[in-house]
């Protein structure tokens, strides 16, 4: 009895090995396709779910179903116009026909070895076919004028394709190459342009040239507005003054017109106030002098008679 109970168990252990290796469950951000041997059996598999395979002879090969990343590396390319810069891209990709992408590719690591080849190549080709305008560029537009000195700058160049056509070049051109790897590129962008070293040197040079030339048009101007607004301060200055003096020496002119008749009315009226004192003290005088018992003898020449000469 405890060998058939053994043997039992083990069939039931046996069972259950062949059963979850003849089951598989697919998820729905991964297709797969069944191999044996090495070689694909059937079609790709994509719909999520319980699926059934041969056991211990079929092999399950996973593949994702969502967009993967595919990032450039930096890579140093010269442009039509003989510009050496460094582009640095980047685009998105999927795997379209799961049987084809493992007959051709096997795996995503080898997937990503590809594009590289493709994806870099065509950059380069286009790069190298048009100028370094129409890749850092996209449109014609006239740039915006935020400050005075602005207008004096160079015009921009017009483009001819621009960046944006460029990179849908670049992609119509890689999905071309990658028809029969049953994957298709979504997406193409340059992420990052830069020059290299020596010709961002030279760059940097010329902008440092043409910000002095507009600092000195500044200095300039300005030192020319200084001598005009110095100029028209001393053409002020000498008016106000001419016009101070003008008016002080009317002032004091009236001043001393004033001060004259001041003083000559002032000299007429105290001399006749000196007289009528003169006059009242003579008076008091002979008052004083004289009582009814005094008789005097006085020369005409006197001064007592003067005032009545005056009268007379």
């Amino acid at each position: 009895m405890k060998t058939k109970g053994t043997i039992g168990i083990i069939i039931a252990a046996l069972l259950a090995i062949v059963l979850l290796n003849s089951i598989y469950i697919l998820d729905e951000t991964k297709q797969a396709i069944v191999t044996q041997f090495g070689k694909p059996v059937g079609d790709p598999r994509t719909e999520p779910g319980l699926n059934f395979k041969v056991p211990f002879l079929h092999k399950v090969q996973f593949f994702d179903k969502r967009y993967l990343e595919w990032d450039g590396d930096r890579n140093q390319v010269p442009t039509k116009d003989k510009k050496f810069i460094f582009v640095d891209t980047y685009a998105r990709w999927e795997i379209t026909n799961p049987l084809q992408f493992f007959i051709r590719l096997r795996d995503e690591k080898s997937a990503q070895s590809r594009l590289d080849d493709i994806l870099d190549g065509e950059t380069r080709n286009a790069i190298a076919s048009h100028d370094l305008l129409d890749i850092v560029r996209s449109t014609n537009r006239d740039p915006e004028i935020t400050e005075e000195f602005m207008e004096e700058l160079e015009i921009l160049e017009d483009i001819t394709v621009g960046r944006a056509v460029i990179e849908k070049i670049i992609l119509e051109k890689a999905n071309e190459r990658t028809t029969d790897l049953g994957v298709r590129i979504l997406d193409f962008r340059f992420k990052r342009m830069n020059y290299v070293d020596e010709v961002r040197d030279r760059v940097y040079d010329r902008m440092v040239s043409e910000r002095n030339r507009i600092a000195d048009q500044f200095r300039s101007e300005g030192q020319g507005e200084a001598r005009k607004i110095e100029g028209n301060k001393e053409r002020d200055l000498a008016q106000i003054q001419s016009e101070a003096f003008k008016l002080a020496e009317e002032i004091k002119g009236k001043a001393d017109a004033e001060a004259t008749n001041i003083y000559a009315a002032a000299y007429n009226r105290n001399r006749q106030t000196i007289d009528l004192y003169k006059f009242v003290r003579s008076m008091e005088s002979f008052e004083k002098a004289l009582d009814e018992n005094t008789s005097l003898v006085l020369s005409s020449d006197s001064e007592f008679f003067k005032y009545f000469k005056k009268l007379n």
